[in-house]
């Protein structure tokens, strides 16, 4: 099956099952093969596609599936080809799968919209199962500790810290500590207490980035003592936080493609920012600037000089080391905005650092993410 068809005359052909496996291979990755002659979506390859995306559901793992469809989606031209309702009941949904419809958001026909729409909520819902609770322990727990109380009233004294704090001060004829220093609980904020604003790049080049950055929107939206918004741009800027209870409707706002205009992205983002030492400012870009770079570089500065934590991931997906400019990044960096690219796993542990108000740029560094110098 490696060597393909070329070799089943020196090496004999296979049969049964190995033989349908090794026919789906060559659908896709030999050049004279039928699937590969009928591409570009015209009508009559509906069928012969249909059933290739069944056969390798049948016949591969998951992950092998997943990849065969982004190899078909670039070497067979398919994209036209999931704009059919019969096609999209017939794939492995993924991340990469989702980064394609939206894109082709704005030309899906009506009679697809509907089977697009099961696609990505399909996908979201097993993403929000998979972080969803890594990311409200990790803020909830940073929150917490960020807000510890050092003068609590007797009923907000955190006893297992106080005693730990306090053995230095064991008493060994009373058998007892003094507390010298006492911990409590936070107490309760009746208002957030960050305020955290994801700035999302939609350029193609982003679209990866774009999906999880709006599943972890909406889990962070979901938490009363965070105020989220998520804002995403090209050369436009569309505020989307009106739509964080669903994921599935930011995505379907989101216009994937397009240029970049990231200074005025940022402006908009800093004129939202009421409390500049409870704010977070995330801004997912590659860094390729459309707009005036200068402009950015000031407004970095503003933004930093009052206190927000401005931070700047290049990537936020586990495709590897992303494209991106380095000498922007740089420039940022020397300004006191950390860059680098963060995998989804690692996300919520990112965003507790900054919560705590760590050094972020060290923590990146801590776990293996290189930080532009």
């Amino acid at each position: 099956m490696v060597l393909g068809s070329p070799a089943d005359a020196s090496c004999g052909t296979v049969g049964g099952r190995l033989q349908e496996m090794d026919q789906a291979l060559a659908a896709l990755y030999e050049g004279d093969s039928q699937l590969g002659s009928r591409k570009g979506g015209r009508g009559n390859s509906s069928p012969s596609v249909s059933r290739w995306l069944g056969d390798i559901r049948k016949y591969f793992p998951s992950q092998v599936v997943q990849v065969m469809q982004r190899d078909a989606m670039e070497r067979l031209q398919l994209r036209e080809l999931l704009l059919q309702p019969e096609m999209l009941e017939n794939v492995q949904p993924d991340v990469h799968l989702v980064a394609n419809l939206i894109s082709l958001g704005s030309v899906i026909p009506q009679n697809t919209k509907a089977t697009a729409r099961l696609v990505v909520r399909k996908v979201v819902d097993e993403l929000m199962k998979k972080l969803e609770e890594p990311m409200r322990s990790a803020v909830a727990g940073a929150l917490d500790r960020s807000q510890r109380n050092r003068r609590p009233r007797h009923a907000e004294i955190d006893w297992n810290r106080t005693i730990r704090a306090n053995l230095r001060h064991w008493q060994p004829e009373y058998q007892t500590i003094v507390p010298e220093t006492l911990i409590g609980y936070g107490r309760k904020a009746r208002r957030p207490q960050r305020e955290v604003i994801l700035c999302i790049d939609q350029s193609g080049s982003m679209a990866n980035s774009v999906v999880y950055s709006s599943i972890f929107g909406a889990v962070m939206a979901s938490l009363p003592a965070v105020a989220t918004k998520l804002v995403v741009f090209d050369t436009a800027v569309v505020d989307l936080t009106d739509k964080l209870d669903d994921p599935v409707d930011v995505l379907f706002g989101v216009q994937l493609g397009g240029g970049t205009d990231i200074n005025g992205a940022v402006g908009y983002c800093q004129s939202l920012i009421s409390e500049p030492r409870n704010t977070i400012l995330v801004l997912i870009s590659d860094l390729y600037e459309g707009g005036v770079e200068s402009g950015l570089l000031r407004r970095a500065n503003e933004l930093v000089e009052s206190g927000v934590q401005f931070i700047t991931l290049l990537a936020l997906s586990d495709e590897g080391a992303p494209a991106y400019d380095a000498a922007l990044a740089a420039k940022l960096a020397a300004l006191g905005v950390p860059s680098f690219a963060c995998t989804p796993d690692a996300f919520p542990q990112l965003m507790a650092a900054a919560i705590r108000r760590d050094d972020v740029a060290a923590w990146a560094a801590t776990q293996g993410f290189k930080t532009s110098q």
